[in-house]
């Protein structure tokens, strides 16, 4: 098993089973899921399915202030095998002085990865957000000990986050942050988009993706992408 997930179910199981105990009792367990088709699914700035369309779809379970869920999307890193991450995490949500906080472990597998790929890895996240009138202001880190494709080194992501919503229904969102993994491939990227919301259930959302390392090869070039997603 992947060091990385390892820690993840040592630190993850415990603090789990203990955090959802004690929100079980404060309030009873909702579930929510949600399916979405991209044009080209991006995480921090870089495509996942070589520019090409995605499907995705997750679960997750809040309990107080306790939450828990799994996503899954097709992805394509271009070594022929690897078809799709599946992601497991969970964590808590407290209010404090205003602060909404999300504490929490992700961890991130891969389905027929090749042997030795070592793509499998786990992050830990402290993100904090505030309201401000119509906007909301965040940041985010994530931190890894064994980080996707690395021999055991270390990666941190910093981000720092805004959303305003202008109008009914409308949502403008964007975000800067830099992923350090080493001197070779420490990037800068950020995104800038709107989403409408069609009905309760469906949202579209058109983003604009860059980063600062093109020479990285063209899934760090920039993007726009039209998503659509359906939550229940």
């Amino acid at each position: 098993m992947n060091t990385s997930l390892r820690l993840l179910l040592t630190v993850a199981a415990p603090f789990a089973l203990a955090t959802a105990a004690q929100a079980q009792d404060a309030t009873a367990p909702q579930w929510s899921f949600n399916v979405a088709g991209t044009s080209d699914y991006v995480f921090r700035g870089v495509s996942q399915t070589q520019e090409d369309p995605a499907l995705s779809g997750g679960v997750d379970l809040t309990a107080g202030s306790f939450y828990a869920g799994s996503w899954a999307s097709n992805v394509d890193f271009g070594d022929g095998d690897t078809n799709a991450e599946i992601d497991l995490y969970g964590g808590i949500r407290p209010e404090v002085a205003g602060w909404n906080l999300d504490l929490g472990v992700v961890g991130y597998l891969y389905t027929n990865q090749p042997d030795g790929a070592d793509y499998d890895y786990a992050e830990f996240k402290a993100a904090a957000s505030r309201a401000f009138g119509p906007a909301t202001l965040g940041g985010a880190v994530y931190w890894s000990p064994d980080f996707f494709g690395a021999s055991e080194d270390e990666a941190t992501y910093v981000e720092a986050n805004a959303a305003i919503s202008p109008a009914d229904k409308w949502t403008i969102s964007g975000a800067v942050g830099r992923q350090f993994v080493s001197s070779d491939f420490d990037y800068t990227t950020w995104n800038l988009g709107a989403a409408y919301q069609l009905t309760p259930h469906f949202a579209v959302d058109v983003r604009y993706h860059d980063t600062d390392q093109h020479d990285f090869g063209d899934i760090y070039g920039a993007r726009a992408v039209a998503s659509l997603k359906a939550t229940f």
